[in-house]
């Protein structure tokens, strides 16, 4: 009876303290040597691109909304609270991905197009994802780079079938990616 009391209570403060806290490991294993973020873009209502879709013109494609935009300054302020307030981070060059970046307000976003979605042409997918293991195997040593990105680059990497704002913490092994722990974070 105790232990299920104690297991209860670690429960309830865990729901209480919110998804940083209760994804301490994750954040932990983050800051570890090695490690990086993979991050779905924030809440953009919909699924793919409206006919007419151009990089660089944000009224031709899906955006964030306001729940998407809370809750991509939400992700960064867990970040924050975990210690991490500045990284290097990479985005793909759609609008909700680039915005999801800013606001996620950790350092400079740099536009990396390996990071694009290829959703519309599954055909280039194995050799963009190819080439942004060899990107991600040569980068230095640091703090933990942010990859702001797609479901399908996310799933191409990870297997994992990302939320909107999901994070996914992946230890780089040569260019082998090992998922180490996932967080979400609501808007």
């Amino acid at each position: 009876m105790i232990h299920r009391r104690a297991a209860l209570a670690a429960a309830a403060a865990a729901a209480l303290l919110g998804p940083a806290h209760a994804h301490g490991g994750v954040w932990q294993a983050l800051r570890a040597p090695g490690h990086l973020a993979l991050i779905r873009h924030a809440l953009a209502p919909g699924s793919h691109d409206p006919p007419g879709f151009r990089l660089g013109d944000c009224a031709t494609q899906r955006n964030l909304s306001d729940e998407g935009r809370a809750q991509a300054r939400a992700l960064g302020d867990a970040f924050r609270r975990e210690g991490l307030i500045a990284a290097p981070v990479f985005s793909s060059q759609w609008c909700r991905c680039v915005e999801t970046a800013r606001l996620l307000s950790l350092g400079e976003v740099v536009e990396e197009p390996l990071l694009n979605s290829f959703i519309a042409d599954r055909r280039r997918g194995e050799a963009q994802m190819t080439a942004l293991r060899a990107r991600i195997a040569a980068m230095p040593a640091g703090p933990p780079p942010v990859f702001v990105t797609h479901q399908v680059v996310v799933t191409a990497l990870t297997g994992i079938h990302p939320g909107s704002g999901e994070l996914i913490v992946v230890e780089r092994r040569a260019t082998e990616l090992l998922v180490r722990g996932r967080v979400s974070v609501g808007g």
